[in-house]
């Protein structure tokens, strides 16, 4: 076969992979768009309102893990596609809902599906692309898709609900969902392996898991002095050192240990909870500036985020480059320190700041760094794990992740609300104005401590020195 051939033939998984993620990043924030447009036609109370977005993202956050390891035990592509059909039941549930309890019910089984495609998709790459050239290319579409689903979402969002309804920002995944579901057929699965799952350690890491993520949700919606969400977070705490101490003595665990005993690795995974906190965190805090003192309507809130999506994309396709040349940690660190340049640069913002001569740069630097950083991380987490294990570390990064941007939107939007009560005197737009620009120093100062991070445990070496004893022992 020719490289062109080659090439062409993996064009379809590739395809597939990279779909798969977006869709399922893309329905973080596309349902933000809608809400208003659900409250008014459905008549949702203020109160369930929030859960049509928490609900997707309780499932999905919490049973990342369970997801990634039922991957490993009974078949990546097969754990795939049945996310992949639950999401679509879920999307298309919701889109045909009469009042709040299904809806969120929807968002629910949307979420439980993510969850089973999110890791199986980044596991599928190690798989199915077996020339390194093509597995990077692979790696750096999939860390793209992962921050610019946020960004098309919001576009989609705003577009859909204005022409054709609310109804179509789920209608929309149905064909979507079933094509990616036809294409994954083309994805290469190692298949199941020996092991059974631990399913008590299942119920204690997920247990945690959701404690932990409902503590977040409720801690953004009624600030860190909640006592139902301090109970949560005591519960989680308990639950989770419950779990890590099964997994230590387990013969099949959930989680294997050993996973952390890699000094890299396990920097990979703690600098991208922090990544995640800030990037998005500041994506959630300057989308309320836009709206909320610039005045911005939804779709031209989406539209101003298009620098952001070009960041992006020129961070992603540069660190497979860089990284063939230049050791992770060097350019995970330079990523994150970018990101928090542009952070602190957005922190300056007035109630009439200029959008091309401060807020379009700052975003395009903002993505740039988070895309560099993100696929070094990537890199760092996922390879040279043992084939068995390959689901369940993709499962940790996505937690990670998912756990860093609910946090980033609880800490940050707390922040800011609690600073600009403070400043109760100025006027209302100078008032906001303030708690967004504090919050953007905070998360500046987050994005700091993940350079100082990935510096300081992040592989030395590149992925070709690291390749090469592997390579001359086989030889």
């Amino acid at each position: 076969m020719t490289e062109k051939e080659s090439q062409q033939r993996g064009l379809v998984p590739l395809l597939v992979i990279a779909t798969a993620q977006l869709m399922l990043v893309l329905d973080d924030s596309i349902v933000n768009i809608a809400l208003p447009s659900i409250q008014q036609v459905l008549g949702v109370s203020a109160v369930h309102l929030p859960w049509i977005v928490n609900a997707y993202i309780l499932a999905f956050g919490a049973l990342l893990l369970l997801g990634g390891r039922l991957g490993d035990l009974y078949g990546r592509r097969r754990a795939l596609q049945a996310g992949l059909a639950l999401f679509v039941v879920g999307s298309l549930a919701g889109g045909l809902s009469p009042n709040s309890a299904p809806l969120i019910a929807a968002r629910a089984i949307q979420g439980l599906g993510a969850a089973l495609v999110s890791p199986n998709a980044l596991a599928l790459i190690a798989t199915t692309f077996s020339e390194r050239k093509t597995r990077d290319a692979a790696l750096s579409l999939y860390g793209a898709m992962s921050a610019l689903g946020i960004v098309v979402g919001l576009l989609l969002g705003g577009v859909l609900t204005d022409t054709l309804g609310w109804r179509w920002v789920f209608f929309i995944n149905v064909p979507i969902g079933i094509l990616v579901l036809l294409g994954s057929r083309t994805l290469v699965s190692a298949g199941r392996h020996v092991g059974s799952l631990d399913v008590r350690g299942a119920v204690l890491g997920t247990g945690g898991m959701v404690a932990l993520a409902y503590a977040i949700t409720r801690f953004s919606e009624d600030g860190f002095a909640d006592t139902i969400g301090l109970g949560l977070l005591c519960a989680a705490a308990l639950l989770l050192v419950s779990f890590v101490a099964t997994q230590a003595r387990s013969r099949t665990p959930l989680l294997p240990l050993g996973l952390f005993r890699d000094r890299g690795r396990a920097g990979a995974y703690a600098s991208m909870l922090l990544m995640a906190i800030g990037p998005m965190g500041g994506f959630y805090v300057v989308t309320l500036y836009l709206q909320q003192v610039q005045h911005y309507s939804p779709l031209q809130t989406g539209a101003s985020w298009l620098p952001f999506a070009a960041g992006l994309v020129l961070g992603a396709g540069l660190a497979p480059k860089l990284l063939l040349k230049i050791a992770p940690r060097i350019i995970a660190a330079a990523g994150a320190l970018l990101s928090a340049g542009a952070a602190f640069w957005f922190s300056f913002i007035e109630a009439d700041t200029n959008y091309w001569l401060h807020l379009a740069p700052a975003m395009l630097v903002l993505a740039l760094g988070s895309g560099l950083s993100i696929i070094a991380l990537t890199q760092a987490a996922v390879y040279q794990t043992k084939e068995q294990e390959a689901g369940i570390a993709s499962a940790l990064l996505n937690s990670a992740q998912q756990i860093g941007v609910a946090l980033g939107l609880a800490v940050l939007a707390g922040i800011a609300a609690t600073v600009s009560n403070r400043h109760a005197a100025l006027s209302g737009e100078a008032q906001l104005v303030t708690g967004y620009g504090s919050a953007l120093v905070v998360a500046a100062g987050v994005l700091v401590a993940a350079g100082i991070l990935a510096a300081a445990t992040l592989p030395s070496r590149t992925a070709v020195e690291a390749d090469a004893p592997a390579a001359a022992a086989v030889h």
